[in-house]
């Protein structure tokens, strides 16, 4: 198997790391594992491409390339130049830094990686290890993801259905914030939705006197409806959500036919 691994906290992210260990064991021994990573952190950019100016592609060693460009451009260089006349079979991105549950995912350059390798047409699987007051402070925080990620993204392999949509398939994948040992399974969950939390600013002055916003997250603690994300990674298991580019409402759809 051929690999591609992207993430958006940046090429030298100790994530990354977990993520290359994950798709080693993948490969298998006659497999190849493909690295194409932001230069840069790139936490928050979603599915955003480079649209209006070009970026350098820099090797970094064996099969790996730091590009300065969103996740989504990493995958696109992937594809299209670095690995274009060899494509991969499948392509991860992350570990992330934090969870992608809820309504993170919307925000995440993680899963915009893997977004775009789905809208390419490929297999495509965003991981993410949450933190808390269980698994920060632990010698490795990543230690659910690194212990569980091989054996979860196999059972999503085996039990993905083949589909001829044009919006393809990808996967969220969220490790519970506990340590690996801790983990109870795998729940296959909607995308959740915290209440009476969301990103705001906090505004701060510099010496000079000029005024900057700071983005800050909400409580990441706070559980979400039964069912969904969240919820199943604070009761301590991996959750699997998933997910396709299609941002119709369809079940408003012959509603709003009255428009019409």
């Amino acid at each position: 198997m051929r690999i591609l691994i992207t993430n958006d906290d940046g090429i030298n992210a100790p994530g990354l790391q977990v993520l290359a260990a994950i798709a080693d064991e993948l490969a298998g021994p006659d497999g190849e594992v493909w690295t194409v990573a932001p230069a840069f952190e790139q936490s928050g950019v979603a599915h955003s491409i480079s649209y209006t100016h070009p970026m350098m592609i820099a090797k970094m060693g064996p099969r790996s390339f730091a590009a300065e460009g969103s996740p989504a451009d990493c995958v696109m260089a992937g594809l299209h130049d670095v690995m274009k006349d060899a494509p991969p079979d499948l392509v991860l991105s992350g570990v992330n830094r934090g969870n992608n549950s809820a309504e993170n995912a919307l925000y995440s350059g993680t899963l915009g990686g893997a977004m775009e390798a789905a809208l390419q047409g490929l297999p495509a699987i965003a991981l993410s290890q949450y933190y808390g007051p269980r698994n920060f402070g632990i010698d490795n925080p990543f230690d659910a993801a690194a212990e569980h990620g091989a054996d979860v993204v196999r059972r999503i392999l085996r039990a993905s259905p083949e589909s001829d949509q044009d919006y393809r398939l990808f996967f969220n994948v969220n490790f519970p914030p506990v340590p690996a040992a801790e983990v109870k399974g795998i729940k296959v969950t909607t995308q959740g939705f915290r209440q009476g939390t969301h990103f705001g600013v906090e505004p701060h002055s510099s010496p000079s006197g000029r005024r900057f916003l700071w983005i800050k997250g909400g409580n990441q603690q706070i559980t979400t409806a039964p069912g969904s994300d969240a919820a199943a990674n604070l009761d301590g298991y991996v959750s699997v959500t998933p997910m396709r580019a299609d941002l119709t409402a369809h079940e408003v759809l012959n509603t709003m036919k009255a428009i019409e």
